[in-house]
């Protein structure tokens, strides 16, 4: 089974999990604290984007590396047997929640037309830790991620904004960005433009791998490869969902070692 899995994974760049008592223990103990998050003021004004539809909830939860939050359970069960086995466990950072609402999305006033469209019609697909800090707005690998979990904390169903993935993404994206990479100083990796290179990788995605939606219930999780590119799907008519919206823990633990490590995690 364990083998099957991670063939899986190495093949598609993600995999689900199946319902776990320690992740449905770890979810009942965290999801009033993620409405705690969702309703502070000051939470709301920091991240409330997509016109008041989604709550993006960076590092809400103030847990420890092992998922502990306050006296709770720590993260455990077969999401992390099989990504210590498969990556090795890295501590954990502060967990995100993650909180589409009806409408999802909706334009920010701050936004482009180029950027609501590619929000709305290509699910604002990307690679977690990219980011436009170059002049011009070029991306560089700003923050090095390990892996992504991702665990819902309320049950929806499958109309109400799930993730979004490109199977198989992570072959094509990992070899564009190492090959962005080759010949460059360790010492200049963390500042290096790789827009040109993820560009057109994404288009190359687009073009060549399935576009999924992965829909879980609470006890159940899913781990993406750093390399699967991903988003969020549009919030679909007649969806069914909680009055507090979808909501979704992730974690993305950073690599010791910065891009060095991010290129080079198996």
């Amino acid at each position: 089974m364990v083998d099957a899995l991670r063939a899986a994974f190495d093949r598609n760049g993600w995999v689900k999990f199946a319902y776990d008592k320690a992740i449905a223990a770890w979810v009942d103990h965290v999801t009033p604290l993620a409405l705690e998050a969702r309703n502070d003021p000051e939470q709301i004004a920091t991240w409330l984007r997509a016109g008041g539809t989604w709550f993006v909830g960076v590092n809400a939860i103030a847990n420890d590396g092992q998922g502990h939050v306050g006296g709770g359970p720590a993260l455990t069960g077969a999401l992390r047997d099989f990504t210590e086995n498969r990556f090795g466990w890295y501590d954990l950072d502060r967990a995100q929640v993650s909180i589409t609402y009806p409408g999802y999305p909706q334009r920010d006033p701050h936004e482009t037309d180029a950027g609501f469209r590619y929000r709305r019609d290509r699910d604002a697909a990307h690679l977690d830790g990219l980011k436009p800090e170059l002049s011009g707005g070029g991306r560089c690998v700003a923050e090095a991620h390990a892996y992504v979990i991702g665990i819902p904390l309320n049950r929806t169903d499958d109309r109400a904004s799930p993730l979004v993935l490109w199977e198989g993404s992570h072959l094509i994206m990992r070899k564009a960005l190492r090959d962005a990479f080759e010949d460059v100083p360790a010492d200049q990796m963390r500042r290096h433009d790789v827009t040109q290179a993820y560009q057109a990788a994404r288009r190359e995605v687009f073009e060549t791998c399935s576009r999924i939606t992965v829909h879980a219930t609470p006890g159940e999780a899913y781990l993406m490869d750093r390399f699967t590119l991903h988003g969020v799907a549009p919030w679909q008519d007649g969806a069914k969902a909680p009055s507090e919206g979808r909501m979704i823990a992730y974690f993305r633990p950073d690599l010791p070692g910065g891009v060095s490590d991010w290129l080079t995690l198996p």
